[in-house]
């Protein structure tokens, strides 16, 4: 019994002492920015086409259902301010979460556990090499980047598949729709997304990292590895979620 709750507790611990590590890391000259650049190409090129499937029935199906609700009690006019709300402050965030975790996470912790059963990880520490600075480091800044920039790009989906789906399928006016989008939305609420975007994508690349360098034993290691970044991941991105927009509701009070 004391097993069962001391290893996953240790795991924890060691988790946070490898973020405190990285963030040591990150300020370590000098800093690899061609590794940076690939990455960020790598997590981009694995991330954008399935941003692309998720985001556009997704941010649709809001869309739609907002409009049923608001055609119910007669505030058709009001479409463009709910769905701009809900792209910018769930819609595109959440997203983010699926695809960061689900893409752009596992391919790094992948790669990383691939080299380290390898043994390369090994050999670079033999060499006075930090695995850390020269790998760890521009994987979570470039997965955090990459969420930012997928962030926006869900949002800005969000709200321009809401307009033609609201006009074109839901007869809803267009002038009154775009009028709408700043009612409820505005700087604070997008920087917010950007914020709990950008967290999903550091802790993603931590996760990740975490796990890809602490794999043990041979290949099968590495796709339990990979499933174990997905379900961590979305565990920690969720409960960051629920939190930052929480907190984020009562700090934009109007």
């Amino acid at each position: 019994m004391n097993d069962i709750v001391a290893v996953p507790l240790r795991t924890v611990g060691e988790f946070f002492g490898f973020s405190a590590h990285v963030a040591k890391a990150a300020f370590r000259r000098p800093f690899q920015w061609s590794e940076f650049v690939d990455q960020s190409w790598f997590v981009a090129r694995v991330s954008i086409l399935p941003t692309l499937l998720v985001a556009i029935p997704f941010t649709v199906l809001v869309s739609y259902t907002i409009n049923i609700l608001l055609h119910a009690i007669g505030a058709a006019d009001l479409s463009g301010a709910g769905t701009a709300f809900g792209a910018v402050t769930q819609v595109g965030p959440i997203v983010t979460v699926l695809i960061v975790a689900g893409a752009g996470a596992t391919a790094i912790c992948a790669d990383l556990a691939s080299r380290t059963i390898r043994e390369e990880i090994d050999a670079m520490r033999v060499l006075g090499i930090d695995p850390d600075q020269r790998l760890v480091v521009p994987r979570v800044l470039a997965s955090t980047l990459v969420a930012l920039l997928l962030n926006g790009l869900v949002c800005t989906i969000g709200i321009a598949g809401g307009f033609g789906f609201s006009v074109a399928l839901q007869s809803v006016n267009p002038g009154s729709f775009v009028n709408g989008i700043t009612l409820l939305t505005g700087l604070a609420e997008l920087l917010i997304s950007e914020l709990k975007a950008g967290l999903f994508g550091l802790i993603a690349g931590l996760v990740a990292c975490f796990l890809g360098l602490n794999v043990r034993g041979g290949a099968k290691s590495v796709g339990d590895a990979v499933n174990q970044t997905v379900v961590f991941a979305f565990m920690a991105l969720f409960v960051v979620n629920v939190v930052v927009t929480a907190v984020g509701l009562e700090l934009t009070k109007r």
